[in-house]
């Protein structure tokens, strides 16, 4: 195959000619590189008919079909058939037969089955003009060459027919056709990451960047930008000279050259060419100002991606120049309003997006524009939202009256989660210091509407209110007084009220007997969260009304210590060691003098905001957070455990490497429960520490070496009477006979045990969940737990195994498993560690039952010893 060359150089050696993607093939089906090809599924067999001239076929795998779906042979064997059939035949409606034949060929490669058997006969049934036979031909001959390596030498004379053809669509990267080119460069970059050697070899990336210098088409110059980029990106890590010429690209003379053709270019390449001067550095401002009236126009595109890259650019060019910058917000704020009202609800919210992120960074700039962000009521509720999110960064003191008005209206909208969102926004904006007065009126009247979703909202927001603004107390109390707590379901509405029932007990007229009658219904209250609060609004109001609380003091804590919800537990305990120790002090801990709340934490810090915005007209700002954390895979959450337990770290001797375990059990779909879950394995808990606490029947148990609270007191001998006044005062009664400590656990354990992976994968589908419970670990020990391995070291020093562990910081999980020393037992142990909270969560499966709860001991009893030994 010959060139013609080029001008200003000497014709080349055609053995050193550069190859047209047609004899890159042919390099293919002899074996000189190996195609590296992904396997993609489709959803039926029409679509994989329909779209087989575009899809990768898939690499073939040694995995057996399942039994639900057909082996295929006997189709299989029809095809080559009626292939043969059709070889030589010239008859009129031949290649409508051909195609519907390569059809189901390429849809049966597609699926898995093996249809190399056929290779003769499509590579006899290519020579035809078809166009579409030859790309599926190309494509089936493309993945079985290789496994066919001596079938493949017969399809290099057709290849290179091929090659010579005169339809511009069937030849090469040097022809004179632009279509040819433009297709040709993008052939390239498939060939190299197919086979990044022969691409390299054959010098394809210097025939682009002279197509890219010297074509006349637009397209072919937009194409070989691209190819180029992307190659000579993942070329710089391995030579030199590839980052040189990455570098280039982001010369003087190239952005000009590309810049003086920008209009040329279709809508993705000027994307495309403006993502590239976007990292360019121009040397001077009068430079940055050429290329702002150069490009000014793309302000006005119709393509939204367009003007957001053009947006982006400009941002970036005036960053350091503060006066060009606020022009420049002025002047991208009509075009980027007119694209949120011109398209669909799918544009208007990326746009959306972006504005979003351009108010919260200069909402000066838009507040005069805040009726653009009022929501229509044939908007998705997506759309709506972040129109509420806007209204609450542009409202000041000239346009809050309008924006809440505005927002009142929504707040009555049958749509519940807009409702809701509405009343939010109203709350925001509040606690922004803007027309206070008029807004606390606005949210006592919502309470007025008997509406339980709005009544939920406006309790939540008139707690913040009341933290911001103290002196809003009077007002808001009368109004939150005449609430009956029977009408406010949700748990943080539920919260809100409880805490104005006690951090204003005074005046609160019947706030002890409201708190009383939820004291009353502590089994029925499913949310911790709850009775965190009316623990502490309980002890607040008593610290207040002493005689009127007296009884809901005593019944709260006697409850609150017999909690299965660790945190309502301790928090318990702690408030009854405090009244034990002094009511004085206690009344200092519990409800000291407060400051009003200035400012509220933001759900993003500036730091993020700032990653954002740096990748603006991205992803990033339409999923508002950095692209590291949806890309990373370190990013994905705290763990990422692998599908098969095959892949865990095994035995003793694997401690230099930390794998992701699997997640082994199918309802085990949190790793670290939230309140909600713990509150519903309620059943299954088992609280093994023994704490000196009131318990319902008016006795206390035993002080323990485990106590998660301790103050360290000791009553003195010559006040005895003094120690235990608040538990007749309570009613709770004297304490009880000290019982012994319980005997240490008697359970021995192989100290030799082994156990394979796919056995601990069966067994723990099968064996159902013994033991499910919270405990603690020592500070002592988590302040060495600088990797999974101290613990797994730790654990098998006392029999106990890790099988696989992951994770990082504050999160590890463990999968442990012991045996016991006299029979074959199997123990399993899934074990997650918080060490920020210090907190361990166990689930523990055996297969006796029986001793699942001495074990479970014997685990914690190591656990606790972790950092002392």
């Amino acid at each position: 195959m010959s060139h013609s060359p080029e001008k200003g150089r000497k014709p080349q050696n055609t053995s050193k000619q550069k190859l047209s993607p047609i004899l890159t093939l042919i390099l293919c089906t002899v074996g000189l590189h190996k195609p590296k090809l992904r396997s993609i599924s489709c959803r039926d067999k029409e679509s994989r008919s329909s779209g087989c001239a575009s899809m990768a076929p898939p690499a073939q795998t040694n995995r057996s079909p399942s039994p639900s779906q057909p082996s295929g042979k006997g189709e299989v064997s029809d095809l080559k058939m009626q292939l043969r059939q059709l070889a030589g035949s010239r008859a009129p409606g031949t290649d409508d037969a051909k195609r519907e034949l390569f059809k189901k060929v390429i849809s049966c490669m597609t699926i898995g089955i093996d249809v190399s058997s056929v290779f003769s006969e499509m590579v006899m049934c290519s020579a035809t003009s078809d166009i579409v036979l030859k790309k599926m031909c190309y494509l089936y001959v493309g993945n079985y060459a290789k496994h066919n390596p001596d079938l493949a030498l017969l399809t290099i004379n057709f290849l290179q027919r091929d090659c010579k053809d005169e339809d511009p669509m069937i030849r090469g990267l040097k022809d004179s056709n632009s279509y040819v080119r433009t297709v040709a460069t993008m052939g390239v970059l498939k060939l190299y990451h197919i086979s990044e050697s022969t691409c390299m070899d054959a010098d394809f990336p210097a025939t682009l960047k002279h197509l890219m210098l010297n074509d006349r088409e637009a397209q072919v110059v937009a194409n070989c930008l691209c190819a180029l980029q992307e190659i000579w990106g993942l070329e710089a890590t391995k030579s030199e000279e590839a980052s040189t010429e990455r570098e280039t690209l982001l010369s003087k003379p190239l952005i000009y050259y590309l810049l003086n053709r920008f209009k040329e270019f279709s809508e993705w390449a000027q994307c495309a060419v403006l993502d590239l001067v976007s990292k360019y550095v121009p040397s001077d401002s009068s430079e940055i100002f050429d290329m702002m009236n150069l490009l000014e126009d793309r302000l006005q595109h119709a393509n939204g991606a367009v003007v957001l890259a053009t947006i982006k650019l400009f941002l970036q060019l005036t960053l350091s120049m503060a006066d060009i910058h606020q022009q420049v917000y002025e002047r991208i704020k009509a075009p980027l309003l007119t694209l949120v009202s011109s398209g669909g609800p799918e544009q208007s919210y990326a746009v959306l997006s972006h504005l979003h992120l351009l108010v919260m960074c200069a909402p000066y700039i838009f507040s005069a524009d805040y009726k653009h962000f009022y929501c229509q009521y044939n908007e998705p509720f997506y759309v709506k939202k972040l129109k509420l999110e806007m209204l609450t960064a542009v409202a000041n003191e000239s346009n809050t009256y309008e924006i809440v008005t505005e927002l009142c209206e929504y707040a009555a909208n049958v749509d519940i989660p807009m409702a809701r969102e509405s009343i939010r926004a109203v709350g925001k904006i509040a606690l922004q210091q803007y027309d206070v007065n008029a807004i606390v009126d606005r949210l006592l009247q919502f309470l007025e509407m008997e509406k339980d979703h709005v009544t939920a909202e406006t309790l939540v927001l008139v707690k913040d209110l009341l933290r911001k603004y103290p002196q809003w107390s009077h007002d808001c109390i009368a109004v939150v007084g005449n609430i009956s707590s029977k009408n406010v379901q949700e748990p943080k509405a539920k919260a809100a009220l409880i805490w104005m029932l006690g951090e204003y007990a005074q005046d609160m007229q019947d706030a002890p007997y409201v708190l009383e009658s939820l004291i009353e219904n502590w089994e029925e209250e499913h949310s911790a969260e709850v009775r965190l609060h009316l623990l502490t609004a309980v002890v607040k109001c008593f610290f207040r009304r002493p005689p009127e609380t007296q009884k809901a003091l005593g019944a709260a804590l006697a409850a609150g210590v017999n909690d299965f919800h660790q945190d309502v537990h301790d928090r318990a305990l702690l408030y009854y060691r405090l009244l034990q120790y002094n009511v004085s002090i206690a009344e200092r801990v519990v409800n000291p003098p407060k400051q009003a709340v200035s400012v509220f934490a933001d759900t993003q810090s500036n730091e993020i905001k700032d990653r954002i915005f740096d990748e603006f007209n991205s992803l990033s700002v339409v999923y508002q957070k950095p692209s590291y954390m949806f890309t990373d895979k370190e990013h994905r959450g705290p763990f990422a455990f692998s599908e098969e337990i095959g892949n865990l770290s095994l035995g003793e001797e694997s401690t230099d490497n930390v794998v992701p375990a699997q997640r082994i059990e199918a309802n085990d779909k949190d790793l670290l429960l939230s309140t909600s879950d713990k509150e519903e394995s309620k059943g299954s808990i088992h609280n093994s520490s023994a704490y000196s606490a009131p318990g319902y029947d008016g006795s206390l148990a035993a002080p323990s070496q485990t106590d998660l609270v301790s103050l360290d007191y000791k009553p003195t001998p010559n006040v005895p009477s003094a120690t235990f006044a608040i538990d007749d005062l309570l009613g709770l009664g004297l304490p009880a006979a000290a019982s012994p400590p319980p005997p240490p656990p008697v359970l021995k354990l192989n100290t030799k045990a082994a156990l394979e992976p796919n056995a601990f994968q069966q067994k723990w589908r099968q064996l159902p969940i013994s033991i499910s419970q919270e405990t603690s670990i020592n500070p002592q020990g988590v302040a060495i737990m600088t990797s999974p391995q101290t613990l797994i070291h730790h654990m098998q020093g006392h029999s106990i195994h890790c099988i696989a562990s992951g994770g990082q910081a504050p999160n590890f999980k463990f999968f442990f498993y012991a045996q016991k020393a006299e029979e074959p037992s199997t123990y399993l142990v899934e074990c997650v560690v918080n060490s920020s909270s210090c907190k361990v969560q166990l689930k523990i499966k055996a297969d006796d039952q029986s001793t699942s709860q001495a074990f479970s001991e014997l685990f914690q009893s190591a656990l606790s010893k972790f950092g002392f030994s």
